[in-house]
C-alpha cells in the first residue's frame, strides 16, 4: 500500500466519522431516528479500517508508528499511572526532557516508570529533541533504576525513539559509554523489568533502557537496529528504497514475535492507538498486571539468570 492510499483511505474513515456524529447530534436535537443510516455508516467505517490493516506494509507499520496522533509515554502515563512523580536530573549534566522518570502505582502495585518522550507541539519537541536521548537521559535513567532495585519496585519501560542523539554534543559528554553501561547494569538489577516498544524501537537509543525480563511490542510499533530510511541510505545511497530495506529489516511486531526478540505483541485498535488511546492505555494496564504478576512469583536470582539467558540466546547463526 502507497502512502497516499493510506491517507486516501484514512481520510474517508474521518469523514464518516463526522459524518456519524453530525447524524447523532441532528438525531439527539430533533428526535428523528437515523439509526439506520448510523448503523450503515458503522459498517462502512469497519470494513475499510479492516481493509487497510490487512493491506499494511512493512513501511506502512513504520509510518503508523510515527503518527502524529499516536499516543506517547506521558499519554500513558496519565491514564494508567497514579499517584505519578516524576523525578529529575542525572546529577552531573542536567534533565534530559527525551526521558520522563518516576514513581506511581499501577493498580495496586507500585512501580518505576520510564518513558522516552518525543512531545506533541513544535515546542514540545524541540525541548525533548524529537524522542532522541541524550547521555544524561540514560544516566538519569539507570539513577532511578538504581533506586528502585534499592527500594524492591519493579522497572516499566516504554520504549519510543528513532535513536539516540548522534550529534557532537552527546558524543562529547558520553552517549555510547552511557548506553553501554546502562545495558550492562540492567542485566544484574536485582527486580522484575518490563520493557515495551510503544511507537519507534531505534537501534541503540531504544537499548539504552531496553533489557529486560518481559518485552513486548504494540501491534503496530517497530524495532529494529537501524531506520529503513538510515539503512536504504547506507545500502542505496537513496532514502527513497525506504519501503524495501522495511521489508528486509524484518522490523514488524509479526517479524519480531516469529523470531523470538519479543514475548508478545499487544493488540492495538483497528488503524492504531490514536484512535482509542483511552483503549489501548487499558490493554496495556492489563499487559502490565500480567506481567507484574509473573514476575513477581519467580525468585529474584532466577530471574535474574533468565534475564542473562534470554539474550544469550537471541539470534540464530551457522559457521561453516
Amino acid at each position: 500500500m502507497s502512502e497516499k492510499s493510506i491517507i486516501e483511505l484514512e481520510n474517508l474513515i474521518v469523514e464518516i466519522e463526522h459524518r456519524i456524529e453530525d447524524l447523532e447530534n441532528a438525531s439527539s436535537k430533533d428526535s428523528f431516528d437515523r439509526s439506520s443510516e448510523i448503523n450503515c455508516l458503522k459498517e462502512t467505517k469497519e470494513k475499510l479500517q479492516v481493509k487497510m490493516c490487512n493491506q499494511l506494509t512493512p513501511y506502512d507499520i513504520v509510518k503508523l508508528a510515527r503518527h502524529p496522533l499516536r499516543p506517547l509515554s506521558s499519554d500513558y502515563i496519565t491514564l494508567i499511572v497514579e499517584d505519578f512523580i516524576e523525578l529529575h536530573g542525572d546529577k552531573r549534566f542536567g534533565d534530559d526532557r527525551a526521558i520522563i522518570c518516576g514513581l506511581g502505582r499501577i493498580g495496586q502495585e507500585k512501580v518505576l516508570i520510564i518513558g522516552q518522550q518525543k512531545g506533541k507541539s513544535t515546542k514540545e519537541r524541540i525541548a525533548c529533541n524529537f524522542g532522541m536521548p541524550n547521555p544524561e537521559g540514560y544516566r538519569k535513567a539507570l539513577q532511578k533504576m538504581e533506586l528502585a532495585e534499592k527500594f524492591h519496585l519493579p522497572i516499566i519501560t516504554l520504549i519510543d525513539t528513532p535513536g539516540a542523539n548522534p550529534d557532537v554534543g552527546a558524543e562529547e559528554r558520553g552517549q555510547a559509554h552511557a548506553i553501554a553501561e546502562n545495558i550492562y547494569k540492567m542485566f544484574r538489577l536485582k527486580t522484575p523489568i518490563i520493557n515495551i516498544v510503544i511507537g519507534e524501537g531505534g537501534s541503540g537509543g531504544a537499548l539504552g533502557i531496553g533489557i529486560g525480563d518481559k518485552f513486548a511490542i504494540l501491534e503496530y510499533a517497530y524495532y529494529s537496529v537501524i531506520s529503513p530510511e538510515g539503512c536504504a541510505a547506507i545500502l542505496w545511497k537513496n532514502s527513497e528504497n525506504a519501503p524495501e530495506a522495511a521489508q528486509s529489516l524484518k522490523l514488524t511486531a509479526k517479524d519480531l514475535l516469529a523470531f523470538g526478540i519479543v514475548d508478545d505483541v499487544i493488540p492495538e485498535p483497528l488503524v492504531g492507538a490514536h484512535k482509542d488511546p483511552k483503549l489501548m492505555a487499558n490493554t496495556l494496564k492489563k499487559y502490565i498486571m500480567k506481567y507484574l504478576n509473573e514476575l513477581k512469583a519467580i525468585p529474584i536470582n532466577t530471574l535474574i539468570e533468565n534475564r542473562y539467558n534470554r539474550y544469550r540466546s537471541l539470534g540464530k547463526y551457522s559457521e561453516e
